[in-house]
C-alpha cells in the first residue's frame, strides 16, 4: 500500500522584497514528500534550501503555488493558523541548537508542551529524553551539557508533541565528527521507527544517511533520487560489542 502524502508543493515560488526590489529565491518548486521518508536537501549557500525548508515548516510564507499539507491547501493561511500547524505537527532542529540557557534538560525539553493544546503529560518529557540517552541530564542545565548533547536535548524537545514532521537544518554544523555520527544514529532510528524527517544540509556524507536526496540550485530542484545504500552511523559502544 502507497505511503500517505504528507507534504505536496505545486509550482512553489518565494521571493524576498527589499526597498521595491524583488530577489527571486523559489522558482517554482515541485515536489511530493510521503509520511515515513527520510529526505535530506542538499544545496550551496545562497540555493534556497533553508528557505524551501522553513516554508514546509510554516515559518515561513509562499509568494505563490500552492502548498498542500496532509491534503489541505495550506497556502494562504494566517500567522496565527500557520503557528498553530506548526505547534501540534512539526518538530525542529536547528544547528544553533536553540536552547533556553541555565535551564534544565526536562524544562528545555517540555517547553513545546506548553504551547500546545494537548493535555501536559509529564511521562512524555522523560520518554523524549530517554529516546536520545540523555536520562541521566535530566536535571542539568543546558550550559552543563557538551555539544552533542545539546543537540540531542533538542531533538527530545522535538519529539515531545509527537510531530507528523520532524526538520533539521544543518545538525551536524556545530559538532565534532563522533557527535555528528551520534546525532545521525539518532535520525536515522526515528526514522527507522516511522518519523518523517526532512534534512538540510551542504554536506554530502551527512546527506547520505537519509534515504533519498535533494538537490536545489539556485532555487530550483536539479536531482531527486533514492539513496541506494545510506550511510549507517553506529556509536563506538556498537562497534566494540
Amino acid at each position: 500500500m502507497d505511503k500517505k502524502v504528507l507534504i505536496k508543493l505545486s509550482d512553489l515560488k518565494k521571493d524576498y522584497v527589499n526597498e521595491d526590489v524583488a530577489t527571486e529565491v523559489l522558482k517554482g518548486i515541485n515536489l511530493e514528500i510521503s509520511q515515513g521518508e527520510f529526505v535530506a536537501i542538499m544545496g550551496p549557500s545562497g540555493s534556497g534550501k533553508s528557505t524551501l525548508m522553513h516554508i514546509m515548516g510554516f515559518l515561513d510564507k509562499l509568494t505563490l503555488g500552492k502548498y498542500f499539507f496532509k491534503g489541505k491547501d495550506v497556502s494562504n493561511l494566517s500567522d496565527d493558523e500557520l503557528a498553530e500547524i506548526r505547534n501540534e505537527e512539526v518538530g525542529f532542529i536547528f544547528q544553533a541548537f536553540n536552547l533556553l540557557q541555565r535551564t534544565s534538560v526536562y524544562d528545555n525539553v517540555r517547553l513545546p508542551l506548553t504551547y500546545s493544546s494537548k493535555k501536559f503529560d509529564k511521562n512524555k518529557v522523560i520518554t523524549s529524553i530517554k529516546a536520545v540517552g540523555l536520562y541521566h541530564r535530566l536535571n542539568n542545565l543546558s550550559n552543563q551539557l557538551s555539544g552533542g548533547e545539546k543537540q540531542r536535548v533538542a531533538i527530545a524537545r522535538s519529539l515531545v508533541n509527537d510531530p507528523s514532521i520532524i526538520f533539521a537544518d544543518e545538525p551536524t554544523g556545530n559538532l565534532d565528527s563522533k557527535s555528528g555520527k551520534q546525532i545521525m544514529e539518532i535520525l536515522q532510528d526515528l526514522n527507522d521507527h516511522g518519523k518523517t524527517i526532512i534534512l538540510v544540509t551542504h554536506e554530502k556524507y551527512t546527506a547520505e544517511h537519509a534515504r533519498r536526496i535533494l538537490k536545489i540550485v539556485d532555487g530550483e530542484i536539479i536531482d531527486d533520487y533514492q539513496v541506494k545504500e545510506r550511510l549507517i552511523a553506529r556509536l563506538e559502544k556498537d562497534l566494540t560489542k
